[in-house]
């Protein structure tokens, strides 16, 4: 299986955020809605104390049956790949693999466990093998760049591509790049060359259903959710919300704007810490790709400056926050953008 490599130039389509709609009208909302369970954000991975599992010791033959899920693993790999996202696949049951392990529970009208009971397990069978081997090539190696420190260095390249081999190969297969390390112990990520071949999770594309009705966000729980017209839960996926409480934004907004592959514009105003912003006191244009601070993907809101949007830091989603957007990894974001519409309502619940 092999990842489509970010190109040293893509034109991006353009996060111009004065082009949403002005402001609307508060609305009041009519329709009561379940409250996901309010948990505490998890350690960031850099905090914790103990060692994850060790990974699998061997992929799922491929000759195989298909049969329920055994292990954590194949919980999260096939959770990815129906459009329940337990953020990045790391092999061990963590918060987020809770929270996706319920609304998939939910949505398929078994207990709200957060747990691999014997009900669910029974009920998720696994499609597939749950690894896979990723195979580099000349293309993806070659677009590798260093992410460049600062924000007018970025402004000044084509594109923010993968930084590394590791990077690119652990986004591409929505895992930790810990775990990928994990998975390869033999292997020296400073010198991949073309055709060296990696043991990845086998889920990289998801495509949802495209009936959705409504985008639905827990700020307290931080998880998104996408609903049919009935209700019923078609995706869920980890988010980030902001950093303070007068920038979190209650009520009903809709999709204004969608915009695979944007660019970024750099206001200082919006970075008060920086003080390279206070320095350079004008705006730039930050350039296309998966480390540009919006990521992959642009679904702008209707209120001025507010979005759904990845991220270069898949890692961090649903553990830190962000100025005022909705932050998603990129693989959700990127999955996320052709079932949405403009005017799809979104409704955010404290």
């Amino acid at each position: 299986m092999r990842c489509v490599p970010w190109p040293k130039f893509l034109p991006g389509i353009g996060l111009l955020l004065s082009l949403q709609a002005a402001e609307p009208p508060a609305v009041k909302l009519t329709l009561p809605l379940p409250r996901p369970p309010v948990v505490e954000p998890e350690t960031p991975p850099e905090e914790k104390a103990a060692e994850p599992a060790a990974p699998e010791t061997a992929p799922t033959p491929a000759t195989e049956a298909a049969r329920p899920v055994e292990t954590i693993l194949e919980v999260q790999v096939e959770l990815h790949r129906r459009g329940f996202s337990c953020g990045s696949i790391d092999g061990t049951m963590g918060l987020q693999t809770a929270a996706a392990l319920r609304a998939w529970q939910r949505a398929k009208g078994l207990g709200e466990s957060g747990s691999l009971d014997e009900a669910t397990r029974a009920a998720i069978t696994l499609t597939a093998p749950a690894l896979t081997e990723h195979v580099f090539t000349e293309d993806e190696l070659s677009s590798l760049q260093p992410v460049p420190d600062t924000w007018l260095e970025k402004s000044r390249r084509e594109s923010l591509g993968y930084a590394t081999a590791l990077e690119l190969v652990a986004e591409c297969h929505r895992a930790s790049p810990k775990f990928v390390q994990q998975l390869n112990p033999d292997t020296d990520w400073s010198v991949i060359t073309a055709g060296t071949s990696v043991r990845v999770p086998a889920v990289d594309r998801v495509a949802l259903p495209k009936n959705a009705a409504r985008i639905l966000i827990w700020l307290e729980a931080r998880e998104l959710e996408v609903v049919d017209p009935d209700g019923a839960v078609l995706a869920h996926f980890p988010v980030s919300i902001a950093r303070m409480v007068e920038k979190r934004p209650v009520g009903e907004l809709h999709v204004a704007v969608v915009a695979p592959n944007p660019n970024y514009t750099f206001d200082p105003a919006v970075f008060p810490e920086s003080a390279e912003a206070k320095e350079l006191g004008r705006k730039l244009i930050i350039p296309p790709g998966p480390n540009n601070p919006v990521g992959r993907a642009w679904i702008g809101l209707d209120r001025p400056g507010y979005g759904i949007h990845g991220t270069p830091d898949p890692e961090k989603v649903g553990r830190t926050e962000s100025h005022g957007c909705f932050r998603l990894a990129n693989w959700d974001a990127v999955a996320l953008l052709p079932i949405v519409r403009v005017g799809l309502p979104v409704i955010v619940e404290p």
